[in-house]
């Protein structure tokens, strides 16, 4: 008997406003940029891309293209779009051990 899958799609989950912060907390901390794109871009899948895009002020197709897998987004597009989800980019002290 053949096992069928189906395509896992992070938007899909991204249904409260505390899943979507704790999603892109991780993605920031894991610090890799194309994995807080892609983060970026599954949160602005779950609200609407076309709207994100109006409310970035930035064209649907490019903002699809910037948070792709293999996007590369201007720090200004960024902070575009997370202020575009009514979100904010916050900056803190990591704790490092003596030396």
């Amino acid at each position: 008997m053949a096992l069928k899958t189906t395509p896992w799609d992070a938007s899909e989950h991204l249904d409260s406003e505390d899943a979507i912060a704790a999603y892109l907390e991780a993605a920031f901390e894991d610090g890799d940029p194309k994995l807080i794109a892609a983060a970026l871009g599954d949160v602005a899948r779950s609200r609407g891309m076309t709207e994100v895009a109006a409310r970035a002020g930035l064209s649907r197709e490019s903002l699809y293209r910037a948070l792709s897998q293999n996007g590369n987004p201007e720090l200004a597009t960024i902070l575009k779009v997370t202020k575009a989800l009514g979100l904010r980019v916050s900056v803190e002290p990591v704790s490092v051990p003596a030396e």
